[in-house]
């Protein structure tokens, strides 16, 4: 009951997806883990066998998540390693007797005193068809001795050690969503507490006419609104396993947007004596979801007026053509190199501009920004001519 073939070469561009695939799972050499090991000594007591691995094939090397065998390894390389051959087949492979095996006998761990006389694996294969690694069992003799039932076993194991992982991967993934709801939650609640912070300074100096006073009350209570509902979007959110986002489509006048976000950072603009320029080539309107967008203006804006300096002069362009409206926030401040181009709407991306008073910056924004632009089926992208010579933003959303 012997089954040996020589593997074919995988093509280049099934190798690539295979090993995104692998490594989408995080388990190369990650700690031991107390399942792993659990389903390796169940396969070594199903064959009453002297070790068993649970292994992950990488481009090179093998890497084992689970050994009981008196083999001491941890990684080997590709080449030397029984493993590889359950890439060739979806089915389980059986060498009852490794001796009889031409291609083995060069084999180290074959040739080695207490080697390996009997292997059999089953392949560890993704709902894509990509097979990653094995559970296999070894002996230091030969084996006529298996059933099918044991068989059976070490392909179930095989499948568990699957689900195994793919849990790994669903609970990773659900905890990277509250983290990136937690980092969203600070970095939206930063401007609106600023402002509230700059209020009750206003307020203490008991400096205002009634006039300015009922103004600053009003916009104490939309600031505070805008908390609320930014409260309410988290929480909507988070019922949803994938943080999914539901946008709520509106038609929304053009310069209704920009004005919002003029008026949000009226405070912050006057406080770095900088001046906002809007020009605007459409009075159209578009399809958004106005609360998303409203942030997405927030973010850029807030980033203009950081990284200028004080007395610059900031500008929100827009301008229509066929199919999209396109807005420009435009500085001369701070600029970017090429290397920050390149990290640009990455998560926590640290570029080398540091904001010109000292405002704090958490490297999400930006990211936040692209996601809910895509999310409308639009484009974000940016352009500098290099340090110190300011920057450009822009957004294009389909009208």
């Amino acid at each position: 009951m012997s089954k040996f073939k020589k593997l074919s070469t995988a093509t280049t561009r099934y190798e690539s997806l295979r090993l995104n695939k692998l490594r989408r799972y995080d388990v190369i050499d990650s700690p031991p883990e107390l399942l792993f090991d659990l389903i390796a000594e169940i396969a070594k007591t199903a064959f009453k066998a002297a070790g068993s691995f649970i292994s992950f094939i990488d481009d090179t090397q093998v890497y084992f998540k689970a050994n009981t065998s008196l083999i001491p390894v941890s990684v080997m390389k590709k080449k030397d390693s029984l493993c590889t051959l359950a890439l060739q087949s979806d089915e389980i492979t059986l060498i009852e007797d490794t001796k009889t095996c031409i291609a083995l006998k060069n084999n180290a761990y074959v040739k080695m005193d207490h080697g390996i006389r009997f292997y059999a694996a089953a392949p560890i294969t993704t709902m894509e068809g990509f097979i990653i690694g094995a559970v296999s069992v070894m002996d230091n003799k030969a084996r006529h001795d298996i059933d099918k039932d044991q068989l059976s076993v070490l392909k179930w194991l095989a499948r568990i050690t699957l689900e195994k992982l793919e849990s790994r991967l669903i609970n990773r993934i659900s905890v990277r969503a509250y983290d990136d709801r937690l980092h969203r939650l600070a970095h939206d609640m930063k401007n609106p507490a600023t402002s509230l912070i700059a209020y009750g300074q206003l307020l203490d100096k008991g400096l205002l006419s009634k006039e300015k006073l009922a103004s600053l009350g009003n916009k104490i209570e939309q600031t505070g609104r805008n908390i609320e509902q930014t409260m309410n979007n988290l929480l909507n959110e988070a019922k949803n396993e994938n943080a999914a986002i539901d946008l709520k489509f509106e038609t929304v006048k053009v310069m209704d947007l920009i004005n919002t976000a003029a008026a949000t950072f009226d405070f912050t603009l006057k406080q770095k004596q900088q001046t906002l320029k809007i020009t605007c080539h459409t009075e159209g309107y578009i399809q958004v979801d106005q609360e998303r967008i409203n942030d997405v203006f927030n973010n850029l804006l807030s980033n203009a007026i950081k990284y200028s300096h004080e007395g610059a002069s900031i500008e929100i362009i827009c301008s229509a053509t066929a199919g999209n409206i396109i807005f420009e926030f435009k500085d001369n401040g701070l600029g970017l190199n090429k290397e920050d181009i390149t990290k640009l709407f990455t998560k926590f991306a640290k570029l080398s501009s540091v904001p010109t008073a000292k405002e704090r910056s958490h490297g999400i924004g930006l990211y936040i920004v692209k996601t809910l632009v895509q999310l409308h089926g639009g484009k974000v992208w940016a352009k500098s001519a290099g340090k110190n010579l300011g920057s450009s933003f822009f957004i294009s959303l389909p009208k």
